[in-house]
């Protein structure tokens, strides 16, 4: 097979973030692993499925790992790892962080994969991480049966910058910067039957950068911020709402969304990630009656490198709109609110 016929999806069982491991099994996973509650210097951890982890250096720095990888959602090999850099280095800009480098995860069946498509992978995620001004320092490969790449990324920040998903405050709004759909575009690639241009949008979101996260952290009006990826919207909605004890209500008309989301949701598109989502956190959201399972499924959709959801106090949440659009993100919307309550989340 020639690199020019390769097609990287076949090699794969998933594709992005649709290869999470469902919420409910991840719980079980981690039920009974020791807490980090003795580490006073550990800032974020595993207790509020936060994006990152967060040491503190001093009173002035912390420091902000994660590592983020998983199997192609696309063909093209430098668009795999274009958009798999993007997704990892959201994590860090998701936490008000600024990223400072980055350590390579490969996993390739060489057996199968030509060295040319390969070192097209890397160079993609290569210049992602120069467009956010990092370097990939080092990192770790080895031979697996199914390709996989990723990025774990070191990040910095103030102490008293740092935004989590558990910051969020009773009547704070709620802001999603990217539109959804990003999982239902790739059931439909894998398929052929993506529209003219669908797919040049998908690669365009999915490899902006979510870097007004960390321009936003220094703003007191932004409260807390988590970035959407393979839990869907309800799913890191609802992490939002367990950690900060509050009550999420999502106005579903106000939901961006890519392009032809709704038209390949509505003709049945949608990943197997979409129900085990829903299967483990359906019982923690509340939906309309009469609301139709496809546009349920828009909801529940995972996301690669999708957009950030942001709290904030809803007297500025108008001009806070208006800044992350003119920095480069027009489908960013005012999509909810945040109150006291049982946390859960609510569809309008």
């Amino acid at each position: 097979m020639s690199a020019q016929t390769i097609r990287l999806t076949e090699f794969a069982h998933g594709g992005g973030c649709g290869c999470k491991l469902a919420p409910s099994v991840l719980q079980k996973l981690l039920a009974g692993q020791p807490m980090a509650a003795p580490f006073q210097q550990l800032l974020v951890g595993t207790e509020t499925a936060d994006d990152a982890a967060a040491w503190q250096v001093d009173e002035n720095l912390a420091v902000i790992a994660t590592t983020d990888f998983f199997m192609p959602m696309v063909d093209d090999p430098r668009d795999f790892g274009r958009i798999a850099a993007a997704n990892a280095i959201s994590d860090v800009y998701a936490m008000g962080g600024k990223p400072i480098m980055a350590l390579a995860i490969l996993g390739m069946p060489i057996d199968k994969l030509p060295p040319e498509i390969i070192r097209e992978i890397l160079q993609g995620g290569a210049s992602i991480c120069a467009e956010a001004g990092i370097p990939v320092a080092g990192g770790h490969s080895i031979d697996a049966p199914e390709p996989i790449y990723g990025l774990a990324i070191i990040g910095l920040c103030r102490p008293d910058q740092l935004r989590r998903n558990a910051g969020a405050r009773p009547g704070d709004a709620l802001i999603l910067t990217k539109g959804l759909g990003v999982g239902i575009y790739s059931a439909a690639i894998k398929k052929g039957a993506l529209p003219d241009g669908a797919y040049e949008e998908m690669v365009a979101s999915t490899t902006l950068l979510n870097r007004v996260g960390a321009e936003l952290a220094s703003d007191p009006a932004v409260h807390g911020i988590t970035d959407v990826t393979g839990f869907g919207l309800l799913g890191h909605a609802l992490e939002m709402a367990r950690g900060s004890g509050l009550a999420l209500t999502i106005r579903r008309q106000e939901v961006p969304l890519l392009a032809h989301a709704a038209a390949l949701a509505e003709q049945g598109f949608a990943t197997g990630a979409s129900e085990r989502n829903w299967a483990s956190y359906g019982e923690q959201v509340i939906l309309p009656d009469g609301l139709p399972a496809w546009e349920r499924k828009l909801l529940t959709d995972p996301q690669t490198s999708g957009g950030l959801l942001i709290a904030c106090a809803p007297e500025q949440a108008p001009g806070i709109l208006e800044r992350i659009k003119a920095a480069g993100y027009p489908l960013a919307r005012l999509i909810g609110s945040a109150a006291p309550g049982e946390p859960r989340v609510a569809v309008v």
